[in-house]
């Protein structure tokens, strides 16, 4: 019995085995297989562990995804961290080629993806407020957020899940160091019923503009690295 003389539900579980890579090679190998690859129920959960996976096109992105991840650990991702007025031009150029990525990612996502329920990023230094306000509106299922080591997060997004995020539940909001105390009571106050929790964000040194106290602020607040 030939593969493509089984059914879609059979096809389908074969292919949920395989990981993303092994389902676009197999599904590249006849227009039958590859319509069972296009299958927007076959991807309900995606994992990713840098940028560059976002755009390798081993995935599809639709309605039944419910659970997303993007995690990148990299020492490169200490680059990413760096202020943008204090990276050299060398550290500029690192970051230029992923640095919309993500968040241009997040837009497909918002679009395409209505019926998300979960969504963790982690390491993400480049993903901006408004790419996740924006994809808060567009995700009204979405019940869980956590966010770890984004820099770029701010009290913005706050006010966007605590206005826009209706079926949220879970907000984590970890080593984010633009994320202020006051910023984390305001979000408590609007939205008590959702369990929040943010480890050292609100401890950590926050983005410094230009200026000739900044050196001076951060030696000041130095033991709070510890």
């Amino acid at each position: 019995m030939h593969l493509t003389q089984l059914n879609e539900e059979c096809l389908l579980h074969l292919f949920s085995f395989l990981d993303k890579d092994s389902r676009k090679s197999l599904g590249r190998t006849c227009r039958r297989l590859w319509g069972v690859f296009r299958e927007p129920s076959l991807w309900p959960l995606l994992r990713f562990h840098s940028p560059s996976e976002l755009t390798k096109g081993n995935f599809v992105l639709g309605p039944a995804l419910r659970r997303l991840s993007i995690s990148w650990h990299s020492s490169r991702v200490k680059v990413c961290n760096i202020e943008d007025w204090l990276k050299s031009a060398f550290q500029r150029d690192v970051c230029s080629t992923h640095e919309h990525t993500v968040s241009d990612f997040l837009l497909q996502v918002g679009q395409r993806c209505p019926n998300l329920l979960a969504l963790s990023l982690s390491g993400c230094g480049h993903v901006t407020d408004e790419a996740l306000a924006l994809l808060l509106r567009s995700c009204s299922f979405l019940k869980t957020l956590q966010l770890e080591n984004c820099v770029r997060v701010s009290d913005r997004t706050l006010e966007a899940a605590a206005l826009y995020a209706d079926s949220l539940q879970t907000l984590r909001v970890d080593f984010c160091r633009n994320v202020t105390r006051a910023g984390l009571q305001r979000f408590r106050g609007k939205r008590p019923a959702v369990a929040l929790e943010a480890e050292r964000s609100a401890d950590m040194i926050p983005d410094q503009k230009p200026g000739s106290n900044w050196m001076c602020d951060r030696a000041a607040k130095k033991p709070l690295w510890y």
